[in-house]
């Protein structure tokens, strides 16, 4: 068996096809599902993260042309191959102007899968990236602003000032939820780079056997699954800045890498001979102890002093005398477009609370308690039961991701119930994903594929 070089959905009533098709493409090194039906094949849909799938015209229950469409209106960017008879060409050409890639007529000829299934796969792979890519340049244009007047805000405020027109390196420390991507953001907009890519790298959430092509970028052939060549994320930033997040999480190895790069900022593609030249910034960020991971051998020492150039320590919110009052405001008024606000008992209320997931934990509370309370300014009472519950996660009742899953269908059941617990457990873990993968009994890179799936917003 080939090293996975992609998800790949069959949907034929024909047992003779589903089985061909899956034992071909297995061997190819793909991760081949199959299904006899459109019923059957949208919720292997919507468990899986799927990028090609092989689509008869005709199907028992629900016809081809009305799957293809139920498939691209739940995910657009899944490449969908249409397998037609002879006499349903005229269906195929039809399925294409609706959105499907490509048709194969029956018998099918094995190259031309194999061919079809590599493009589509690389085709849908390519949305998938400038899909992000786009979404990170959009995030990098948007005004950041940071909310506080305590005395360690207004210090970071000025090394921000002093240190974002230059092109050093900056290192954040703090923990989880305090607003380190924040932070990064600002630097570069504070930077002469602002208008270039900000790209962002999770290094914690990066298999090390795939973080050299995350960063660096592959050649087509590199290896089982390189279908075609990519970018790496220092060639996306080029021009303008890298936020190496969780940086303290990457391996040994990886760290060798990636000082490379940084010293020299030159690199190769995995498999590739020629040396690519950019100009990046780098803003790396750890909720870490990063001096202790370097005294424990953890953390390479070189690269640590290769990104310490200009370090910002972002305290915790208890340590922020009187910014709780600012946040609180600010996310209150932006969750009800101004329409509301707490009592100054329910304020004294909640700057006694110690806010141990920081200022994610805050922003949740507040987008929780304007939804479900029907106060208006929000008082004591409410916010004092709210924030019980929210404290205590419910613990003497059934949990609350269960909620009620009224009248879905089991599919639709189980999707939900995955989708609310995954919130819940990002939310307790202050939305450290690798930390909530281990809770889960996930790989990092499976839970990344289900909050993507979900649309779950893990930014808060």
């Amino acid at each position: 068996m080939k090293e996975q070089s992609g998800n790949l959905l069959i949907i034929d009533d024909e047992d003779s096809i589903r089985d061909t098709l899956k034992e071909i493409l297995e061997d190819e090194g793909y991760r081949v599902f199959a299904a006899e039906d459109g019923q059957d094949g949208l919720a292997v849909l919507r468990d899986n993260d799927i990028d090609v799938v092989f689509l008869d015209i005709w199907l028992p229950r629900r016809g081809g042309i009305d799957v293809l469409g139920d498939i691209k209106s739940e995910n657009s960017d899944i490449e969908v191959v249409i397998i037609s008879g002879h006499a349903n060409v005229d269906l195929a050409v039809k399925a294409i102007k609706l959105g499907a890639y490509d048709f194969l007529e029956k018998p099918l000829d094995i190259g031309s899968v194999l061919t079809l299934a590599g493009k589509a796969v690389e085709l849908k792979k390519l949305k998938t990236e400038n899909r992000s890519l786009k979404s990170q340049l959009k995030g990098s244009e948007e005004k950041v602003l940071l909310i506080g007047e305590s005395q360690g805000i207004n210090h970071i405020r000025k090394t921000i000032a002093q240190g974002a027109p230059s092109d050093s390196r900056i290192l954040i420390l703090g923990e989880n939820g305090t607003g380190k991507e924040l932070i990064a953001r600002m630097i570069h907009q504070g930077s002469p780079r602002l208008g270039q890519p900000f790209i962002e790298v999770n290094c914690a959430a990066i298999p090390d056997n795939l973080i050299e092509s995350e960063l660096f970028g592959h050649e087509k052939g590199a290896f089982t699954g390189a279908v075609g060549r990519k970018k790496g994320k220092f060639e996306l930033a080029d021009g303008g800045t890298l936020f190496l997040d969780e940086v303290a999480d990457m391996s040994l190895n990886a760290q060798a890498k990636v000082l490379r790069a940084i010293q020299e900022m030159v690199f190769e593609r995995v498999g590739g001979e020629e040396s690519i030249r950019v100009d990046v910034r780098i803003i790396a960020a750890t909720n870490k102890d990063i001096r202790k991971e370097v005294e424990e051998g953890r953390f390479r020492e070189d690269l640590y002093f290769r990104l310490n150039v200009i370090p910002i320590n972002v305290p915790p919110l208890q340590e922020r005398e009187g910014d709780v009052v600012l946040l609180l405001e600010h996310f209150i008024n932006q969750f009800s477009a101004g329409t509301r606000q707490f009592t100054a008992e329910a304020m004294e209320e909640l700057s006694g609370y110690a806010w141990p997931g920081n200022i994610r934990e805050l922003r949740n509370f507040v987008e929780r308690i304007n939804v479900m309370s029907d106060d208006n300014p929000i008082g004591l009472a409410s916010v004092s039961t709210f924030l019980h519950r929210f404290e205590e996660g419910d613990k003497k009742s059934a949990p609350s991701f269960l909620g009620d899953l009224g009248e879905m269908k089991l599919s639709e059941a189980r999707d939900e119930f995955e989708k609310r617990m995954i919130i819940e457990k990002l939310e307790e873990n202050g939305y450290n994903v690798s930390r909530t993968a281990g809770v889960l009994g996930l790989y990092p890179g499976n839970l990344h594929n289900k909050i993507k799936k979900y649309g779950i917003d893990t930014k808060k």
